[in-house]
């Protein structure tokens, strides 16, 4: 049977990531789906909470600890120095909703070059297993990250190279798509996490730098849908999708000499 579009073409990309999209968006709504992507969930809430961690630590603070509890919630404990400057609390706190969305633009943009493939995989699940280690404290942590990254070391180590693609982009849309997923929450002032009422990472940014935290809510949003559209549209470009053009055939009778290099 013919295939519907040309391999290696905007169609066929474009085709996959519509995948991966349908595969978030419905997966929890079949069978056992909420089960099957539990982890990956987990997964978003790890980007979230090493947004903020990690935003900490470039900036000269102390990341101590990530709590994932097993409703998906999560939070990431920071030592702040007594006279840290308010942008640095408020980017520390803008950290952890820009997380998704710009992990989900990288995988995107990696899933558009085909050597890129496999070692990213690798570089996620390492990335995971080493947060694990230094600073994941908590059970449901400690099971479904482990989990996640054996399945992405899985399939970069024996996943097909099509599988390889599928997997980032399934990655990158799941992170791409946690902001619009989350809006409820960036649209909170106050958020309750274990059973404890906190201010919200928008209300958060809003005690410190002022105006209504929805108005922070509508700038992270911005950010993130122009992180996300500009890899979309580098990934789908159809000049690098586009196969290279064949060298040009010389007739049989004509002698070709190659030059190299002493």
């Amino acid at each position: 049977m013919r295939s519907l579009v040309t391999p290696g073409s905007q169609g066929e990309a474009l085709g996959r990531l519509v995948l991966a999209g349908l595969v978030v968006v419905m997966l929890p709504a079949l069978p056992f789906g909420v089960y099957l992507i539990y982890p990956f969930a987990i997964l978003t809430t790890w980007f979230h909470e090493m947004g903020h961690g990690l935003t900490a630590l470039a900036l000269g603070q102390h990341f101590e600890q990530l709590m994932i509890f097993p409703n998906g919630s999560g939070v990431a404990q920071s030592a702040v120095d007594s006279d840290a400057s308010r942008l640095t609390l408020a980017a520390i706190s803008a950290g952890g909703p820009l997380a998704p969305s710009a992990v989900g633009a990288l995988l995107i943009l990696a899933s558009a070059h085909q050597r890129l493939w496999r070692p990213v995989l690798w570089l996620s699940a390492a990335a995971i297993v080493a947060s694990v280690i230094i600073w994941v404290r908590s059970p449901t942590g400690y099971w479904a990250l482990p989990l996640v990254a054996a399945v992405l070391a899985l399939v970069a180590w024996r996943g097909k190279p099509g599988l390889a693609r599928f997997a980032l982009q399934f990655l990158g849309v799941l992170g791409a798509m946690s902001c619009l997923r989350d809006w409820n929450y960036l649209l909170t002032e106050t958020a309750v996490i274990n059973g404890r009422p906190i201010l919200s990472d928008t209300g958060q940014i809003a005690a410190v730098l002022g105006l209504p935290h929805w108005v922070w809510a509508g700038v992270i949003m911005l950010i993130s849908a122009v992180m996300v559209g500009a890899a979309l549209k580098y990934a789908l470009a159809e000049k690098r999708l586009r196969p290279p053009p064949p060298p040009p055939r010389l007739p049989a009778n004509v002698l070709q000499f190659k030059r190299t290099k002493p």
